[in-house]
Parts: structure tokens; sequence; C-alpha cells
């Protein structure tokens, strides 16, 4: 795993030291020994983690990491902060100012590389989801990690899984009022509950008496519906190798008991804060996808998307020997809907043919806006008498049935004209067949309109 580190602190023999142990894990290391310095190369490099120091004269880390976090260009980089503070307060602090996790020296080798790999590991599934959310911006991607989780949904909903009461009963009461806690006390319960339920966050103790702790997370880990859901350890003293052995299997995070209420809401805070970031960039790519191959104005899929599907309904027909049809429809004499009642009637007069078009077609059928009035259907497993027959009750119901338009409801007739054709046994092809309905529209319209061709040849 190859990564950009970079090591924050004024002294040169700690920054030296760091540097040492993680060249020789083959990572790329950039240092800085001052939080302004840290702070240039974070906005103009790429850094994956950010390992740094608090005790820094004239900007301490805290104040670093608060500006790292504050910043949208910044905000996803995870942060470590290593120090010789070893009080609980000291800890939440740096939480709460953003940090990832809290260090502190003499830092155990393995623990901390394993936390860097896990760190990474996030930084670049994160990378992944900005990338390809990058072109839609109205979600806001760069205040997500600045609002607070009040703000930003509500109250995040927590799974325990811990088949001792009495804990059980304590971690529920530290989160009163920070989250809505369940609770499962057999491990096997609780990885149902997990995958059926929306959760934000796992806790799993490790204090199972036949049950190996981290098979649930490694079982969590490997289902889709929860191979992302922020999972964190609460593991007994002297549990050093179990914990390193989580983190290298996805766990997110960890406490040791006795477990601080400050602690334990601060860690779980960062952790539903970049699950609800990174879900939002998912739903942003999402939204991105369908936007390429949606029409905005119909909801119906478009051109792109019927050029890049259709050929592969036509493939399958072919292997499977079964019938597939094309319908082509365009809606009559449009521009004088638009003359008429401006281009907003024409709008509403789209939609609402768009809508009756899916009320009258299968979900296994194709329904495409193949550009200005001209819309197209694919009806896979379906003849051309049948295709003709479906046509032409679309017809029926568009000419019998005027269109609301405008916001007081004036109604306006509209007829279609529709094209069909099915696939030919022997030699064809997408565009013969496309060419077939294409020109069976042609003489629907030449012969009056208001009316279905259907061509067999």
């Amino acid at each position: 795993m190859t990564a950009r580190i970079l090591v924050v602190d004024d002294i040169p023999a700690n920054v030296k030291l760091l540097e040492v142990r993680l060249l020789a894990e083959y990572f790329e290391v950039l240092t800085a020994t001052n939080g302004p310095e840290a702070i240039e190369t974070c906005e103009n490099g790429k850094v994956d983690v950010v390992l740094l120091d608090v005790m820094m004269p004239d900007m301490d880390g805290f104040e670093v990491c608060r500006r790292l976090k504050s910043d949208p260009a910044t905000s996803h980089i995870p942060v470590v902060m290593i120090t010789a503070l070893d009080q609980t307060t000291d800890r939440v602090r740096g939480l709460e100012a953003g940090a990832d996790d809290f260090l502190t020296k003499p830092v155990n080798d393995l623990q901390l590389m394993t936390r860097v790999k896990s760190l990474v590991r996030l930084k670049t599934l994160t990378d992944e989801l900005r990338l390809r959310a990058s072109t839609t911006r109205n979600i806001g991607i760069e205040e997500l990690l600045n609002r607070s989780l009040a703000e930003a949904d509500g109250l995040p909903k927590v799974l325990l899984v811990d088949e001792r009461s009495s804990s059980a009963a304590r971690v529920v009461k530290m989160l009163a009022g920070a989250a809505e806690v369940d609770v499962a006390a057999d491990p096997h319960a609780g990885f149902f509950q997990a995958a059926e339920n929306a959760y934000e966050c796992i806790l799993v103790s490790t204090g199972f008496v036949d049950f190996d702790p981290l098979r649930l997370c490694s079982q969590l880990r490997s289902l889709d519906r929860t191979r992302f859901l922020p999972i964190i350890l609460l593991a007994e003293q002297g549990e050093d190798s179990r914990i390193i052995r989580a983190l290298e299997l996805g766990v997110n995070d960890y406490l040791i008991r006795p477990i601080d209420q400050h602690e334990l809401t601060a860690r779980l805070r960062t952790q539903v804060r970049r699950k609800r970031y990174n879900d939002r960039l998912r739903a942003s790519v999402t939204q991105t996808i369908e936007m390429a191959v949606t029409d905005g104005l119909t909801g119906l899929h478009n051109r792109r998307y019927l050029d890049s599907h259709l050929q592969t309904l036509f493939d399958r027909a072919v292997t499977r020997r079964r019938p597939l049809s094309v319908m082509i429809t365009d809606l009559d004499r449009f521009k004088s809907i638009n003359d008429t009642h401006g281009h907003d009637g024409g709008d509403d007069v789209l939609r609402e043919f768009a809508s009756r078009l899916r009320r009258n077609v299968r979900g296994i059928d194709l329904a495409c806006r193949f550009g200005g009035e001209e819309f197209v259907v694919v009806m896979p497993d379906t003849d051309g008498a049948i295709a003709e027959r479906v046509a032409e009750r679309i017809r029926a119901e568009i000419a019998t049935m005027p269109f609301p338009i405008g916001r007081d409801g004036k109604a306006v007739e509209v007829t279609i004209s529709i094209g069909v054709s099915s696939i030919l046994k022997g030699q064809d092809t997408v565009e013969a067949m496309m060419k077939r309905a294409d020109l069976a529209l042609y003489e629907a319209k030449n012969g009056g309109r208001n009316r279905v061709v259907a061509k067999a040849a």
C-alpha cells in the first residue's frame, strides 16, 4: 500500500524517527515543522494522512487540525494527533477538533502502522467518491463536514453488540442524548440486526465468553449492506494484538475500557460524520449517473441510454430466439402547440405524454425520449402483432383524452403517430430494425397522422 504521509513536528529528531518508520513501510513522506507549513502542504499537495504533533509553538496541533477540517479542500484528509499528553481530556479535545485518532508517545510501531494503513484505505475510498461526485455540487459537499450532527440528520442510530448486560447498560447511559442505541446480546442476532436496519455505527464489545468478536467484524465487512458501516471496537486492557488485527480487518476505531463518556461520544461523532459525508458523496455519484442517462424534463431514459442498452436487448433476443419489437412515436404538429401555448405549455404536454406512456407499457419495456417530441419504446418478448396493438391502445388514449396545460388547467387536444417494427429472423441488426420503425413513422405522418403503421420488413 503506497500513500503520501505528512509528518508535522517542530522537533527534527521526532520528524526523522517517524520518517524512517514510514519509509520502511514504503510510504512517501512529506514533512513540516510548524502549523502554517503543514496547512500549506495539505492545500497544495496530495496528502493521504497527516501525523500531527500537538505541542508546537505559535500554532498548536489542535488549531492546525481545526483549520484543516474547516476547509472543504482539506477536510476529508485523515488526521492522527501524536503527543506526549496522555489525559482523556486531551484526546477528547483532539477528537472534537476533528482528528480521526489520537496516539500518545512513545508510539507503538505496529499500532501506528496499522492505524495509518486503515486511514489510507478510508482516504482512498473518499477520494474516489469525491472524484466521481465532483460534477454535482448542488448537494453542498463543501459544507458537510462543518455541520454538527444535529444540524445534519439528527441523532445517529447505533447498534451495540455486547452479551454483558451491565456493560451494555453503562454504554447506553453514556450515549443518552448523543445517539439512539439498540442492544444485541447475541452476536449472531446482532449481525442480522445490523444488516436489516439503517444503523450509522456498530459498537462491538470484545467481552464474549464463547465467540470471537473479530468474526462478527469480518462478517459485517463482507456483507454489501454493512460493508461501509463504521465499526468501533470496545476492548479490554492488554488486548493490543486483537486491536491491531481488528484494524487490519477494517474496524474503524476502538476504545479501551474503562471507557470515558466524552471520548466515546467524540469518537462516535467522528465516525458518523465521515459516514454521512461519504453517503452523500455516493448519493451524488448515483445522481450523476442518473442525470447522464435520464431526460430531465420527462424522467424517461434519454437517447444515450437507449443507444447503449438497445444493442444488449437485441443481442439477448437473438441469442434466446425471442421476439423483440420497437415503436417510435412522434407528437403531431407539436410546433403549433409551442407557438400557441409557449414552450412552458409544450413542456407540460411532453411531461404528460411521458406519464401516459409509462402507464401503458410494462416494467420490462424500455421507454425513452429520443429527442424533441419523439419517443421510443423497446418491448422485449413482444412480437409485431402485439406491439401494434399496444401502439394502437396508446394512440387512442392520447387522442381521446385532452392534455391539461398551464396553471389554469386549460386543455389541448394532442394526437400522435407511431411506427412499429420487430426483429426479423436471419441477418437483422439494431440499425435495420430502427430504420424500419422510422420509415413506418414517416408513413404514418404522410398518411394523415394520428395513426399506427407497422413495418414487417
